[in-house]
């Protein structure tokens, strides 16, 4: 039964939209990339990542973007791995990363939500296992 299941806290794992000129869509547009990180010091098996995007555009018309999946076999400790590129014409919409994962036979599962214009320079930070700037949402 669902209520059997022990859904521990995520934690060591987070999600971040990263300035990247090699995921530009058109020329003088600028790219971004998401990453999603692995900070622990074990790897992530089987994981699975469902993406989203959904809001309301300035005319109040709700907006809903397509589901995208991503799956990876095996993510190694201390690691990033790129997911997508995005878009900047969707930062005004709320942006879902919905991350499920195993550790042994314990599965994970989090949403990592970037809420409408949080994806900005003004929000940039050093992030280490990247060696550079982007919007982390940890």
């Amino acid at each position: 039964m669902k209520e059997d299941i022990v859904f521990d806290p995520v934690e060591g794992v987070s999600i971040a939209i990263v300035p990247d000129d090699e995921a530009a869509t058109e020329e003088g547009k600028p790219g971004w990339q998401v990453y999603l990180l692995n900070h622990n010091d074990y790897a992530l098996s089987n994981v699975i990542i469902s993406s989203n995007g959904y809001g309301t555009h300035e005319d109040g018309e709700k907006v809903r973007t397509s589901t995208l999946r991503h799956v990876f076999a095996e993510v190694e400790p201390r690691s990033a791995v790129p997911v997508e590129p995005i878009d900047p014409d969707l930062f005004h919409l709320n942006n879902q990363y919905w991350v499920s994962y195993y550790r042994g036979p314990q599965i994970f599962d989090k949403k990592f939500i970037f809420v409408p214009d949080s994806i900005v320079s003004a929000n940039l930070i050093p992030i280490a296992l990247l060696g550079r700037e982007g919007v982390l949402h940890g």
